[in-house]
């Protein structure tokens, strides 16, 4: 007991930091929105710019000086096999939706989460440009902006309150007919929160997303009285050597459970 009151402790201290730095994060990021920014390709087709670099250094200043003890992942920073042998680990995206970000769209946000293991006990993304910040600790709930948020209840499935790859997401429709989903979201753990707070029903994922764009969308949607697994039902367990994830599914606990029986009925081919 005296282990989980000292961890519960740790959380609850880390939070003031962890939102404190994400605002930051986010009011430097919002500085460059909409800016001439250099910007590149990384791997086969991942944009990346001065302002990501900029601000994951910004976030890896602040989290690492202030808690060196704890492991580091970022989609920015080159990974460091050290991060798998802490107890903590700050997971980080300083833009998840770079894609949009360039394009001078809003649909991007800054992602940090902090995990405890393999599971994320702490969570903010924040969009500043609507000025919408998500946050979750563990056992007390999903706030946006301060305001306690929940996921919708029920089973049903209105496709047009559903986001992620259309030919999935398709795959729910017992006629198999053209259906409307809501408008593309560029971030994934925005598309993600916006299932804990009801703009959306559900919302997938579609292979091959990584741990810093679902850790803190992750506790975000749990905390929400949602449910964020695997298509199979499998939990999502980070801070594993290998990062990326396959096929997921984020809903509110009973629509979730349905969804899942689905595709556990009719797998993918």
């Amino acid at each position: 007991m005296a282990d989980a009151d000292t961890a519960d402790r740790i959380v609850a201290r880390d939070a003031a930091l962890l939102t404190d730095t994400v605002r930051q994060a986010g009011a430097l990021a919002l500085s460059l929105f909409r800016t001439e920014l250099k910007n590149w390709t990384k791997g086969a087709s991942s944009p990346v710019s001065e302002a990501d670099i900029a601000i994951n250094d910004l976030v890896e200043k602040r989290l690492r000086s202030a808690t060196p003890d704890y492991g580091w992942l970022s989609e920015e920073s080159v990974d460091d096999d050290s991060r798998l042998g802490k107890k903590l680990v700050w997971i980080v995206d300083p833009i998840d939706g770079t894609r949009a970000y360039l394009a001078g769209r809003e649909d991007w946000c800054v992602s940090v989460a902090l995990v405890a293991g393999s599971t994320p006990v702490l969570a903010a993304v924040f969009a500043p440009a609507t000025d919408e910040f998500f946050f979750a600790m563990r056992g007390q709930g999903t706030t946006l902006n301060a305001r306690p948020v929940r996921a919708t209840p029920g089973t049903g499935l209105d496709f047009s309150r559903m986001a992620g790859p259309k030919p999935l997401v398709q795959r729910l429709s017992p006629s198999m007919d053209e259906i409307t989903l809501h408008p593309r979201i560029g971030s994934l753990a925005l598309r993600l929160c916006l299932v804990a707070d009801g703009r959306l029903d559900a919302a997938f994922a579609g292979g091959q997303s990584r741990d810093w764009d679902l850790a803190a969308a992750d506790l975000i949607v749990q905390e929400a009285n949602g449910r964020m697994t695997a298509l199979s039902g499998d939990a999502i367990e980070y801070n594993r050597r290998e990062v990326a994830h396959g096929v997921l599914v984020a809903a509110g606990r009973d629509r979730h459970a349905r969804i899942v029986e689905h595709f556990r009925d009719r797998p993918l081919p």
